[in-house]
């Protein structure tokens, strides 16, 4: 049979089949497949071909995004996304789906079906919690980030990594949506829920120091190559069951800061807490669920912090980078980072053109404005004094201080 996918073309549900019986030998040749669109995102185009006893995930790059066809995408995303899982499954071990193949012709990746998972963002809206959750995805954090970075990696190796992650059109997106839109509505794209017109004037359209301290953040985005970035960390990228998780959707990955990818993890737990607080009826149902995430908060900046000082022992190779002092000076860069990157992760997600579910869904009117007002609250302050967060515990103060004065 004649290969009809040596030239790139977007594919539909009807050429899955064919497509994955081309590229893999996993399906039985009498079988018929199941081939089905799953994706709900933006950008690309996601298809399961299930057999009887076995299943995979194509995800194509499209050439343009899928809200806007004048909205033009490299597809070389889809190279740098097949590498860095490639990667991340050597240094975090089962923690990321497994790649079978990229196709560059095609700007395709074959890769492990999640099946038997949820997306957290949804399962975290559905009020379930996931006590092994902290614990894993501080290992994937440590794992993914410290082992890239020059106190571990050789010096000329990590470079060549740098070079083959250059990702600037998506880097662009993130430099708009979060580091300047959100501070200026400069392309007249925020979403800003009405009651709250004034608050997010005075708070982020008018609110100089705060400018300041963002124009920092971006420029540290954009210049600080530190370690292999997933990028788009947030709950939406994150597949989970009662013993597992899988972290996916890296397409946004590129060497930038560190703290980029803890800070989403933790600004979109807090989201989820304001959907408990203000979604669930008061009593020991949401109680549980609010602690639990508010354990979750904490535990993930503790445990990054205890694995990060074993990571850094057993894994330090630069002979000045085992300067007595410099791991606690690097770490106290990374927690910074860290609560900079949370309060950008809330307000773009508040104000901004791409935002959660877990806030907009929120049915009473005047209980959203109160949680998007402790958020934008709390944010600021992870950014104006982010040199102030050094535990878990500082983190989540600093949101619960916040949240008491207007959603309790």
């Amino acid at each position: 049979m004649q290969d009809r996918f040596q030239e790139y073309f977007l594919m539909s549900e009807t050429d899955i089949e064919d497509y994955v019986r081309s590229r893999l030998d996993f399906f039985d040749l009498d079988k018929a497949l199941a081939c089905t669109e799953i994706g709900d995102g933006n950008v690309n185009y996601i298809f399961r071909a299930k057999g009887k006893n076995r299943s995979v995930i194509v995800k194509q790059a499209g050439k343009a995004t899928r809200i806007d066809k004048n909205w033009f995408l490299s597809t070389d995303r889809g190279r740098i996304e097949a590498n860095i899982l490639t990667i991340q499954e050597k240094l975090a071990p089962g923690l990321v789906p497994k790649v079978y193949l990229y196709d560059p012709v095609m700007c395709a990746i074959l890769m492990e079906d999640m099946a038997g998972y949820t997306m957290m963002r949804t399962a975290l809206m559905q009020h379930r919690s996931y006590p092994r959750f902290a614990e894993q995805i501080s290992t994937f954090l440590v794992n993914s980030l410290l082992l890239t970075s020059d106190v571990v990696m050789e010096h000329k190796a990590k470079k060549e990594h740098v070079k083959s992650f250059i990702n600037p059109e998506l880097c662009e997106i993130s430099e708009q949506l979060v580091y300047t839109e959100p501070y200026n509505n400069e392309k007249n794209r925020n979403l800003v829920f009405a009651p709250n017109d004034d608050f997010v004037r005075e708070h982020l359209y008018e609110n100089k120091p705060l400018h300041l301290a963002v124009a920092k953040l971006k420029f540290d985005f954009m210049n600080n190559a530190q370690c292999l970035v997933h990028g788009d960390l947030h709950t939406g990228s994150i597949f989970v069951n009662d013993m597992h998780i899988f972290v996916f959707d890296p397409e946004f990955a590129f060497y930038g800061p560190a703290g980029y990818d803890i800070g989403n993890i933790i600004a979109n737990l807090l989201f989820a807490w304001c959907n408990a607080r203000t979604t669930m009826e008061a009593g020991p149902g949401r109680d549980a669920q609010e602690q639990w995430l508010e354990s979750a908060v904490t535990d993930v900046i503790d445990l990054f912090i205890e694995k990060y000082h074993a990571a850094y022992e057993e894994n330090v190779s630069d002979p000045m980078a085992q300067t007595e002092g410099f791991a606690d000076w690097y770490l106290g860069s990374l927690l910074e980072s860290t609560a900079g990157v949370t309060g950008l992760e809330i307000n773009r997600r508040v104000v901004g053109m791409a935002q959660v579910k877990d806030i907009t869904t929120i049915p009473d009117a005047s209980k959203r404005a109160a949680a998007e007002r402790a958020l934008i609250t709390a944010a600021n302050r992870f950014i104006l004094c982010a040199d102030q967060f050094r535990t878990g515990a500082d983190f989540l103060s600093n949101f619960l201080d916040a949240a008491r004065n207007t959603l309790c």
